[in-house]
């Protein structure tokens, strides 16, 4: 206990830095300037409060707390959005998340915090713009070995809580492993570091939240689910059509900067709780003995953190960047170009007749191909462009400091290097390239469409070419 209290106290200066510096970010930020239409601004206008149902024990996410208020990330998020569009948000109180489920199905709150949109979801909700971007991760003990895909597990199990998206995935899409359903995400943990369980799949705040407040060091991430990838979304009744609209445009003001701000502040002040500033300083004069074994957990956390950072936005197989970090490198690029009237580009691009590759040689084959496009890709391209996987064979390059035309002689170096390399088995390959740059007004969506409509003409084309829209 001594150990771990100590160990808090370290974790609790640096992330009081952390919160600082997010807490000047956040006090600087001018809020945008919404446009509403008439029908919306007379909504907002007769509309006295909106009720809100929360899932109660969702640390740090979001809880309900002794005094009956919402706190966590998505308090913070919402109250942000609702400032902006000028709506009072009332809380629903419930005690479970399935009371919330319940309520929100029979029509006693209009809209749900924060979830991720699913089929069975649909039924009865539509879904604002993701407000909140978190990748889930695969929680393993330390001798576990790496999990690079989930169909290869046999007679192992998961602990995950009940009624949420992954449970509802995990289900579907493995049945070769054994779900073992929770209460709460600390208790889905607890299973696997007491060997109840083999794993957990959680999101990468909660994992590093619970191991963090709770010492949890003989856990370790064993992999990552790219396709399971949070997607946090204001839910809304299917009747309020007009205030998922408005919604909508207060989500789209919130800049990656005050995600990261609300989510330190968040983590931060969780973890500080129950620190026992009397114990740490008799630690100190306890002697150099405790002081190494305190350092040396520091140095396990400091890894464990960089090792969380690096898997939340990387691509499993070809090691680029996912699309988690391309999506908020868009937003990023989209602020930028917004205040600075400087122009960005993208390269979409889509490695020709791969369906044909996989069918002929296998997946595994398929896989090597990606890694030694994905390997190109990485060495020439220059220092500020952005690299990354945009989904099965496609990838995506943000050229964030560059005009059209040097855009479109970088896609052209790559598709030449791409049809001279040999390649291991097929021994050739090539792509086709669409190339896209940013319009005032633009939306990621927006670029994105323009390329594929370039890269679906370089197909057309007879491939292996480079297209413009």
């Amino acid at each position: 206990m001594f150990l771990k209290t100590v160990s808090q106290w370290f974790i609790v200066c640096i992330l009081m830095v952390w919160m600082l510096n997010a807490a000047v970010y956040a006090n600087n930020t001018v809020p945008p300037k919404i446009d509403f239409t008439e029908k919306e601004r007379a909504y907002i206008e007769k509309t006295t409060s909106i009720k809100m149902c929360v899932d109660p024990d969702w640390v740090p996410f979001e809880s309900i707390n002794s005094q009956g208020r919402h706190e966590g990330i998505a308090a913070d998020l919402i109250q942000l959005v609702a400032e902006r569009v000028g709506l009072k948000i009332e809380l629903y109180q419930v005690k479970t998340w399935e009371e919330s489920l319940a309520a929100s199905k029979g029509k006693l709150c209009q809209i749900m915090s924060f979830l991720n949109q699913t089929p069975a979801r649909d039924q009865w909700l539509i879904f604002t713009d993701p407000i909140f971007f978190d990748p889930n991760i695969i929680i393993t003990r330390e001798e576990h070995p790496f999990i690079g895909d989930l169909k290869g597990s046999q007679n192992e199990s998961v602990a995950l809580p009940r009624g949420t998206m992954v449970e509802e995935r995990i289900r579907r899409d493995y049945p070769n492993v054994k779900v073992i359903l929770t209460n709460t995400e600390s208790e889905a943990v607890a299973l696997v570091s007491e060997r109840k369980a083999n794993m957990t799949i959680r999101s990468l705040i909660i994992a590093a939240y619970a191991i963090k407040k709770e010492g949890l060091f003989n856990l370790k991430i064993s992999g990552q689910i790219p396709e399971y990838t949070n997607q946090l979304r204001i839910g809304i009744i299917k009747d309020e059509k007009i205030l998922r609209d408005i919604l909508d445009k207060g989500v789209k003001t919130i800049t990656p900067q005050e995600r990261e701000a609300i989510s330190n502040k968040n983590v931060s002040i969780n973890i500080q709780q129950g620190v026992d500033y009397s114990l740490v300083w008799k630690g100190f004069v306890g002697g150099s003995l405790v002081l190494l074994v305190v350092f040396y957990w520091n140095r396990k956390l400091s890894a464990l953190n960089k090792k969380l950072e690096q898997i939340s936005i990387t691509d499993n197989l070809t090691g680029l960047f996912n699309r988690v970090k391309i999506n908020s490198t868009f937003q990023i690029e989209i602020e930028k170009s917004k205040r600075s009237e400087k122009i960005f580009n993208i390269i979409l691009m889509d490695v020709d007749h791969f369906k044909k590759v996989n069918d002929t040689y296998g997946h595994q084959v398929g896989d090597t191909i990606l890694s030694e496009v994905a390997n190109i890709l990485r060495i020439y391209t220059r220092k500020n462009d952005v690299v990354g996987r945009w989904g099965g064979e496609e990838f995506i390059i943000i050229c964030t400091e560059d005009s059209l035309e040097k855009t479109l002689e970088l896609a052209e170096k790559l598709r030449r290097l791409l049809q001279g390399h040999k390649f291991p088995v097929t021994k050739s390959q090539t792509a086709s390239f669409g190339v896209a740059t940013y319009k005032k007004g633009d939306q990621a969506k927006d670029i994105v469409a323009r390329a594929d409509a370039a890269l679906y003409l370089a197909k057309n084309n007879g491939r292996n070419c480079v297209e413009c829209q």
